[in-house]
């Protein structure tokens, strides 16, 4: 790996492909932020591998002068894990959109982040299908009438953020596409992270789907229903600062008014906890871009990353009985010639 400071810029990581996402889409401003936080990185485009499903923010690695894979539907993880647990020089970052990542691709993800493969997972979220014209997702809520749901879904939709803190994923934040600073920040501390890393992205489907996240993005309502959460601090938000987070006797954190609990009755922000569950319930907190929604990293901890544990068995196993034969190993079990 690089140790010496290195002199890139953001041209150093575009492609000489043309960037081909529909006018106004939320993927530009995401792969901008990308290409700007990179450089800052110390890592050569040659180090990084940027593996995608299917879907338009699987387009991406095809606009970054990285090594890049587009993979099948769904399959991004897994295909990603060879990668990382083959070549754990190179930094693996995984792009995918909710519906790749959360209906094929729904155990590929969780058994990442359970496994805590060295991976940075990117789920841009718009609450839709886009690439095949507006049916619903995973994400998008109960009524949503679409193409493939004329008469309003029906499926209660999935909490990202909750699915990978059930995963036990040892990183997980979550940004938007309207605030470049805050996504490179998001992206640091994600590429800093050892160990399988989430984060989820609010991006506008201006097509299929467009101002799904009006409510919560707008200048003018941001500061009311944008949560940032800061480690260590006491979790307020609001224009004035006037709105807060605390915890009932249930241990189900909710919005308050700063004036009636006092700034003691706030809840402090620990992303370090070993046990997610306080994260977990921040997750919770709001059921859909409506009401009031935390932002930010929810959970940084430290455990056995895999593909590190997995390189550690292998050099134990070859200082034990030498290197491996394959042609040895194949021969080994009952085989028969096939005429």
């Amino acid at each position: 790996m690089t140790t010496e400071p290195i002199a890139l810029t953001r041209k150093d990581f575009e492609s000489d492909q043309e960037v081909r996402w529909c006018p106004g889409c939320g993927d530009y401003g995401i792969l901008a932020a990308i290409q700007f936080v990179l450089p800052e990185l110390a890592v050569k485009p040659e180090e990084m591998v940027f593996v995608s499903g299917i879907g338009c923010a699987a387009r991406l690695p095809y606009y970054m002068n990285t090594y890049g894979v587009h993979s099948i539907h769904g399959r991004a993880p897994a295909l990603a894990t060879g990668v990382a647990m083959t070549r754990p020089d190179l930094h693996v970052w995984v792009i995918g959109g909710d519906g790749d990542m959360l209906s094929i691709g729904g155990d590929h993800l969780s058994h990442a982040l359970r496994r805590n493969v060295n991976l940075k997972i990117v789920m841009l979220n718009n609450q839709i299908y886009g690439l095949t014209k507006g049916q619903y997702s995973p994400t998008s809520e109960v009524g949503k009438v679409t193409k493939s749901t004329p008469f309003g879904s029906v499926d209660f939709p999935f909490n990202p953020l909750s699915v990978a803190l059930g995963a036990e994923a040892s990183f997980v934040a979550r940004t938007h596409d309207m605030d470049r600073k805050h996504m490179m920040e998001t992206f640091r501390r994600m590429h800093a992270h050892r160990g399988a890393a989430f984060v989820e992205i609010f991006q506008n489907c201006n097509v299929f789907n467009d101002g799904a996240f009006g409510g919560l993005l707008k200048k003018d309502v941001r500061a009311d229903m944008l949560i940032e959460l800061r480690h260590g601090e006491r979790i307020r938000f609001g224009t004035d600062g006037q709105l807060g987070v605390a915890v009932n006797e249930f241990g189900e954190p909710h919005v308050v008014a700063v004036a009636d609990v006092g700034d003691e009755g706030l809840l402090v922000h620990d992303e370090r906890r070993a046990d997610p569950t306080l994260a977990f319930a921040l997750s919770r907190l709001s059921t859909g871009p409506h009401m009031p929604t935390p932002i930010g990293v929810f959970r940084d901890v430290d455990r056995p990353v895999y593909d590190a544990e997995v390189q550690r068995q292998l050099v134990a196993a070859s200082e034990r009985s030498g290197p491996g034969d394959l042609a040895k190993i194949l021969a080994s079990g009952p085989t028969w010639s096939v005429d």
